[in-house]
């Protein structure tokens, strides 16, 4: 029997698209290229015996042209108060090395990336709110974000729109979006300001993508 996990985020994610993001859509990117930032905390979470409850990540990827053309570059960002096989748990996950192939969001990225940087342990300070679609992240040294719904132009409330994903995602089956402004230092630099944010809750285990319906669809009744 193989590796045994569940991997439950709730995850916040901006990239440099606009806000009808290619990979969603089945569409080219926004500016040609794609650069992205996934921070997420553990909602639920194991590796074999090990508890991942409670700790933080981050998965950093530029890629030059369309991701699906590679020549990727990743960084994996490690909750510092993560202990050794927590680490080793987290880092063999969002690579992409403990499931079926391109089964879930780590993997297929994987494949895309001939460039693996560094993984760096670090305090990730996240506070996010899926539901109204706000976030705030600072990673010292290497990542500063935030974001927020958007605005109706005619109204000044913010703009509810969201994403079901029932079939055919390797990485959720619903999000809420907003929009998000991120800036990164060091081995990934990159900014991106107002472009696509998404809220979603990443549900994977070692077969897969769980198809489950997300706590984010309770309004729906």
């Amino acid at each position: 029997m193989g590796d045994q996990w569940v991997f439950k985020s709730e995850t916040y994610d901006n990239c440099s698209c606009a806000m009808n993001c290619g990979c969603q859509f089945n569409l080219p990117s926004t500016h040609g290229y794609c650069q992205s930032a996934f921070i997420g905390n553990l909602v639920e979470g194991h590796f074999n015996g090990t508890p991942l409850v409670g700790l933080n990540w981050a998965a950093l990827y530029k890629w030059p042209g369309e991701i699906k053309d590679g020549n990727g570059r990743r960084q994996i960002i490690i909750d510092e108060r993560a202990d050794e096989p927590q680490r080793i748990a987290l880092e063999t996950i969002i690579s992409g090395d403990a499931c079926e192939p391109f089964s879930n969001l780590f993997a297929v990225f994987a494949t895309t990336c001939s460039e693996f940087c560094e993984t760096l342990f670090l305090p990730i300070d996240l506070r996010a709110d899926l539901d109204a679609r706000t976030a705030k992240v600072t990673i010292p040294g290497v990542l500063t974000s935030r974001a927020s719904p958007k605005v109706n132009e005619f109204t000044g409330e913010p703009f509810h729109v969201a994403l079901a994903r029932p079939s055919g995602s390797f990485e959720f089956t619903y999000a809420e979006l907003g929009l998000g402004t991120t800036s990164v230092t060091g081995d990934m630099e990159m900014a991106f300001q107002d472009s696509w944010a998404h809220f979603c809750v990443h549900h994977f285990n070692q077969d897969g993508l769980v198809r489950q319906r997300s706590r984010l669809t309770a309004w729906l009744g």
